[in-house]
């Protein structure tokens, strides 16, 4: 029997409201220049209402209303994304052995100079750099130490030949962030920039919101992956104990 070389289903999750989005929010709301943030983007935690919603994701997999649990979880080496992966595992979204599987290429998409600026502050402190990201767009334009979105999209090719390899045929969840959302849509679906910018328009992707694909022997030549839903929030809508945030990444003013 041939395996199929694409997951059986694939679930895209942005991790859960993060203490760097309820900073971000305040730093925009009182018309700072940075976000007052004093650790490192990788070692944001979740909010107490971020871990609400990945319980809620976990209790609503539970429920079967996921169309099946995984049974391989890949996620972002930041702490607010390995956070959400282990409280909807904890929750009954999957097993309760099953591994959670660090990738850094997964992590969030690097802003390097621009790190930790509101919109305010990239127009004073960088002013250079905000003409260049007008002109290029944020599909090309590069901050001095950081990641285009097309950088991003590089190390997700060598992501997805490692799903591919390993995970045919099997049920996979990736938990990561908005822009790694994003990029993989571009790639899974063969978008263009224009397409997948404007599908970015239309409104973040929320946090712990779901993004589903299931594996087509009939799409193409070879069979492949086709979208089900996107962005979803079905899952923390319906929870008593959580509501729905779709704040931008909190480290950089401008969405990324």
């Amino acid at each position: 029997m041939t395996i199929s070389r694409w997951p059986q289903r694939l679930w895209l999750v942005r991790h859960g409201q993060s203490a760097g989005n309820v900073a971000r929010d305040l730093a925009h709301a009182e018309g700072q220049l940075r976000i007052p943030l004093k650790r490192r983007d990788v070692d944001v935690p979740l909010s107490d209402l971020g871990e609400q919603q990945a319980e809620a994701l976990g209790r609503w997999f539970a429920k079967g209303k996921g169309n099946g649990c995984p049974d391989v979880i890949l996620c972002s080496p930041y702490v607010r994304a390995r956070e959400t992966a282990r409280r909807f595992r904890d929750a009954g979204g999957a097993d309760a052995d099953e591994a959670i599987c660090i990738d850094e290429r997964l992590r969030e998409k690097e802003f390097g100079i621009l790190d930790g600026l509101t919109s305010a502050g990239i127009g004073v402190e960088e002013p250079q750099q905000a003409e260049l990201r007008r002109l290029l767009g944020k599909f090309y334009h590069r901050p001095p130490g950081g990641e285009s979105w097309c950088d991003v999209i590089l190390r997700l090719r060598s992501l997805m030949d490692t799903v591919s390899l390993h995970y045919g045929g099997r049920r996979v969840m990736i938990v990561a962030h908005q822009v790694v959302v994003l990029c993989l849509r571009y790639m899974i679906e063969n978008l263009s920039e224009e397409e997948i910018l404007a599908i970015d328009r239309e409104g973040d992707v929320a946090n712990c919101s779901v993004t589903e694909y299931a594996h087509d022997p009939g799409a193409g030549k070879d069979g492949g992956l086709v979208l089900v839903r996107y962005n979803v929030t079905a899952p923390v809508e319906q929870d008593p104990l959580a509501e729905v945030t779709r704040a931008p990444d909190a480290m950089v003013g401008a969405r990324g």
